[in-house]
Formats: structure tokens, sequence, C-alpha cells
């Protein structure tokens, strides 16, 4: 009985598996089938997109190759076209004209025409070394660059005026003159010609009667150019408003006190002239004159300048140091800005009408340590007619002469509108005194900048580790004897920034005087220079003691540069 038992039981274990089998076996096909279902709908839904996809890339393609296909550029106005093409170099903007008839038209009226980027590594001229940097004699390269010039001016659109005219060159005078009337032909607006020829040559009288012409510059290397005489000059120029020369041959015509007058030149607002050989006499009166600069004048003896518009002027390097009567006169009632550098002292000096000023610089020029008395009286009636200046800039021959205690001739006016004082000084103990004389006279000063000039071949000067203690050195006594002097600069000065500040004892001296006593000191700026490894842990301290000085009257801010 256990054995059929067991037999039936085996039986029905094999068929229950043989069915698990087969369910296995059709569960697999089904899910089998299942997946490659589900596979092919998702491979023709991404077959579709894909479709979908190249086809919207295919409209951007077209859409893009047909905007491709329209020239916005050309559509722009002309005038917008010249002003992006003006950022270019000239041949590059000629360049342009083979693109179409449009281009062509384009560059045909180009206004703006700078021939000095043709080569611009060549420098011309340098009026106050009268030297040629890269520039010999006319060769071909010249001669190329001159007839490409004069090739886009013959065959400019004749009703195409040019707004702006400029080239350099070392070429003939014949050649220049020939580039300056096809200019004026066209009726050029402004016109820069930096030139060098082989000999002097005449100012183009062409230029003299254009009616176009409101801008002109001429710059010449060696030899230099010849004015034709002022009756010339004076009968044309009716609408020119800035008239710049540089290196002018004046030995036939020494004097041009009749060229630059009321009735000259009705339109002209700025002049400047530079390396005027053999002048000696100039007026200039020009009733719309604005901005006037005058360099490299040497041998100038008198100068005269009036001008109810002017407003800046500009000396420098002017006046015949040797002469033995030099005079100058200015009346400008409208001046703001006046620069007198490097000047000759000239023996009479008068200036008036400065009630405007705002910014004044002034330096001079000295062969020999004694000036006469004259001369000195000059320097004060300078000093006087720039009293009304808000900002004031004095170089360290100013200085000199205010600290040499021969120079009492010289007296300063008192500046109540002066608020920044900026003074380029070697400090050593002969110029303390003219410091205080300038001091003296800014009781409203609100600013102060001291430039030390550091000259160790001919200034020796003792630096003092020690100089910040209270002591009781000549300049400290100088300094603490003016202190009722000064009491109106003091009470109002705010700032004061040193520059090349490398604590020696008259630099010492006149900070400390000016923490001790300065009530309204708000900041002291030191800038200071380099110093040996040696000394630098000395400064630190030094710097520490003056960071906490208990008797210095004011709360300013120390702050070393």
């Amino acid at each position: 009985m256990e054995t059929r038992s067991a037999a039936k039981k085996r039986e029905l274990l094999i068929l229950h598996n043989q069915n698990d089998q087969i369910g296995d076996d059709n569960s697999s096909r089904s899910t089998s089938i299942g997946r490659i279902t589900m596979e092919t709908r998702s491979a023709a839904k991404k077959r579709k997109l894909l479709i979908f996809y190249n086809q919207n890339d295919q409209i951007d393609d077209d859409k893009s190759s047909r905007c491709r296909s329209i020239d916005r550029i050309s559509d722009l106005p002309d005038a917008v076209l010249h002003h992006i093409l003006f950022l270019l170099p000239i041949k590059t903007v000629a360049q342009t004209s083979v693109l179409s008839k449009r281009w062509r038209d384009i560059w045909s009226s180009f206004p703006d025409l700078d021939f000095t980027t043709l080569n611009p590594n060549i420098i011309i001229s340098s009026t106050t070394t009268g030297r040629s940097h890269s520039l010999s004699k006319p060769n071909s390269q010249n001669s190329k660059e001159a007839d490409f010039i004069r090739q886009v001016l013959t065959l400019r659109d004749k009703h195409s005026g040019i707004r702006i005219l400029r080239f350099r060159s070392r070429l003939s005078f014949s050649r220049l003159n020939g580039l300056i009337r096809l200019a004026i032909r066209r009726n050029v607006q402004e016109l820069d010609v930096d030139v060098a020829t082989e000999d002097y040559f005449n100012f183009p009288r062409c230029v003299i009667a254009s009616e176009s012409l409101r801008v002109f510059k001429m710059k010449s290397l060696d030899p230099g150019f010849r004015l034709p005489p002022s009756s010339v000059m004076t009968s044309g120029f009716k609408s020119l408003q800035s008239l710049s020369l540089s290196r002018i041959i004046l030995n036939n015509q020494p004097s041009l006190s009749d060229m630059f007058t009321d009735s000259s030149f009705p339109m002209l607002k700025k002049l400047s002239l530079d390396a005027c050989f053999g002048l000696k006499h100039l007026l200039v009166g020009c009733r719309a004159i604005e901005d006037l600069t005058l360099e490299n004048c040497f041998q100038l003896q008198g100068l005269d300048v009036s001008g109810g518009k002017l407003e800046r002027l500009k000396i420098g390097s002017c006046f015949d140091v040797y002469v033995v009567k030099s005079w100058v006169k200015i009346n400008a009632p409208r001046l703001r800005i006046m620069l007198w550098k490097h000047n000759a002292i000239t023996d009479s000096c008068s200036i008036e009408n400065l009630s405007y000023l705002q910014e004044a610089y002034v330096g001079f020029f000295r062969v020999r340590e004694d000036i006469s008395v004259a001369k000195l009286h000059s320097v004060s009636n300078l000093f006087m007619g720039l009293s009304h200046a808000h900002c004031l800039t004095l170089e360290s021959q100013c200085i000199e002469i205010l600290s040499n205690s021969n120079y009492f001739a010289v007296y300063l006016n008192p500046f109540h509108n002066l608020k920044s004082l900026e003074l380029h000084t070697c400090f050593n103990k002969n110029n303390v005194p003219g410091l205080a004389c300038i001091f003296k006279s800014s009781p409203m000063l609100h600013t102060l900048i001291l430039n030390i000039i550091n000259d160790y071949k001919t200034v020796k000067r003792q630096w003092n580790k020690d100089m910040w203690e209270m002591s009781n050195s000549e300049e400290e006594k100088y300094w603490e004897s003016q202190t009722q002097i000064l009491k109106p600069f003091l009470q109002n000065l705010k700032v004061v920034k040193i520059h090349g500040f490398l604590e020696y004892e008259n630099e010492v001296s006149l900070a400390k005087f000016l923490l001790k006593h300065g009530k309204a000191l708000e900041e002291m700026i030191l800038c200071t220079g380099h110093c040996k490894a040696r000394y630098s842990l000395q400064r630190q301290k030094i710097r520490s003691q003056m960071m906490g000085f208990s008797w210095a009257s004011s709360s300013a801010k120390i702050a070393f540069h």
C-alpha cells in the first residue's frame, strides 16, 4: 500500500511540474511579445519625432539662408555708415568700394579722410627738438602715398564735401600745394597737415581765401615755412574758427602786431602758435578768441593779449632771457585757466580783470641767480593778477624767488578765493621762508599739496629717527614764530598731502607744526619713498610716535602711503 501511494504521489508531482513548465513557457512568450509590441510603438514614436525635428531644422535652415541673403548693413543711412567706417584705417575703407555700387558711392562720398593711418609709425616733426625721428629724404613710398591721396581727392563725388582731411608725409612743396588746392576745391572743413620738405616753403595762399575751412593745422619739420604779409593773411580766413601753426620763420616780419587784431579773423576761437623763429612782438586781440596757446618762442620780447571771450591761456617756454626790456600785458575778464610754464621773467608785467580765474599754474626759467628789481616787481604783478584763482600750482623757481632774503621786492596779495594749493619744492631750509610767505597769503585754503623734489646730488638733508619727538630744531623754532601770522591759514586748512616725504628734518618740522596748530585739519596723507632695510624698523617706531601725538590740537587722520 505504501508503495502504491508513493508511486501515485510521484506521478502527481511530475504532472504538476510539467504544467508549471508549460505555464512558464507561455508567460515567457507573452512577455516577449509584449516587449516587442512596446518596442515597436516606441521606435515608431521616435521615428515620428525625428522626422518632425528634421523638418523643423530644414525650415530653420531655409529661414537662416534667406536671412543671410539679405544685406541689412547696406540699407543703413549714409551718415551711419560713414561714422562706422571712420573707425577703420583709410585703406580698409577704400577696399569696401569693391563690394557693390552702393559701397562705391559710400566711399566716394566718405567725408573723413585720415591718411595718417597709411603709415602710423612715421613721426614727422618734433617742435621742441626740431628733429625727425623716422623720415629721411623723399622716397618712392612717400610718392606713392601722395599719389594715393591725390587719386582719392580727384575721384571723389564733386557734390560731396570733405569734413576732415589729415595727412603727414615728406614731399616737395609743389606736391603739398597741389594736395591742399584739391582739398580746398572739395570744400574741406578741417585740414590737418604735418609735412617735411627739403627747403623753406611759403604758406599756401589758397587756404586764406577758403570759405569752407573751419579748422586749419600745419606742422613743419626743418627748415619750416614763411607766412605771407599780414595784409594778405588778414584779407581772408573769414570762416576760420581754429588755427594751429608750428615752426614758422618770421625773420622778415618779427612783429605780428596787426595780424590777429579785432578786425581780422572774426570767427577765430582757438589759436595755437608753436616755435615761431624770429618773433619778437605779438599782439592778439581777436574778438571771438576763447583759447590761446603760445609755446617755444624764445626770442619774444613783447606780448599783448586781450579778449573779452578768452577762457584759456597757455604761455610756455617763451621770452628772451637776455633781452634788456621785455614786457607782457594781459586783459581777459573771462579767463578761467592760465598756464604760465617755464617762461623767462619779463621786466614788466600787467595783468588785469581776471576775476573769473579758476585755475593757475606758474613756473619760471632763470639762467642767473640774481634778479633785477624790475623783474622782481614783474613777478609781484603777475601774482597780483592771479589773486582771484581758486586753484594754484607753483613750481620750485617761484618758491626760491620768494625765499631769497634779498627779494623783499616781491609782494603777494592775499588769495582770498584759493581753496587748493600745490607746491613743487626742493625742501631745504632756504625755501622755508618762501613757503611761509605763500601760506600767509592763503587764508582760506582747504587743501595743501606738497610735491617734494629730492635732488640727492645738490641737496643734503639729514634724516633723524628722533625728529618726531619734541625737539627744538631751527626749523621748528621758525615755524613756531609764525603761528600768529599764519593763524587764518591754520584755522581753515583741512587736508594736507605730502608726496616724496622721506622724514627729513625740514619735512618733519612742517608736518609737526601743521598737526600741532591746524585746528581744522581733518586728514594728513604722507606719501613716503623707499628706505634702506636697516631704517625700516626705526621708521615704524617713528610713525607709531606720530600716530600717538598727545600735543596735537587737531584730530586729523594720519595715513602713510
